[in-house]
């Protein structure tokens, strides 16, 4: 599986998590009947490490909270910062330009330029 797919697949198994109470690995069931390594790790890890993730998220955010946030920005988001902060094997441009590519499906123009926005602070300030 290609990590475009994966990382869409992921943000359709978080959106799975976060309204469903049920596992990762339901979660993963529901969107893929692949068993796809990298998307495990991304889902995993994403609620693995929600709130740190949302802590340093938080942080960058310039007047917005993060309740407010559109659920497909607020996910895409959270996939971005945990590859961000807690993986390296991928560059931090390829993670933001995956990032808008993915707002530019599920989302609209705006969110793609929002998430580019609060990304582009984890390159600049970090």
């Amino acid at each position: 599986m290609k990590r475009r797919l994966a990382r869409e697949l992921a943000l359709q198994a978080l959106f799975q998590l976060d309204n469903h109470e049920i596992s990762v690995e339901e979660a993963i069931g529901h969107v893929t009947d692949d068993h796809d390594a990298f998307l495990t790790k991304l889902v995993s890890g994403v609620v693995e490490h929600k709130e740190h993730i949302d802590a340093s998220l938080i942080e960058k955010l310039e007047n917005w909270s993060l309740s407010r946030l559109p659920k497909i920005e607020r996910t895409v988001l959270r996939i971005a910062i945990y590859e961000l902060l807690f993986t390296e094997e991928t560059p931090a441009k390829v993670v933001i330009n995956e990032s808008i590519e993915i707002c530019k499906i599920f989302g609209d123009e705006k969110s793609s330029r929002f998430v580019n926005g609060v990304l582009s602070k984890y390159t600049t300030q970090s």
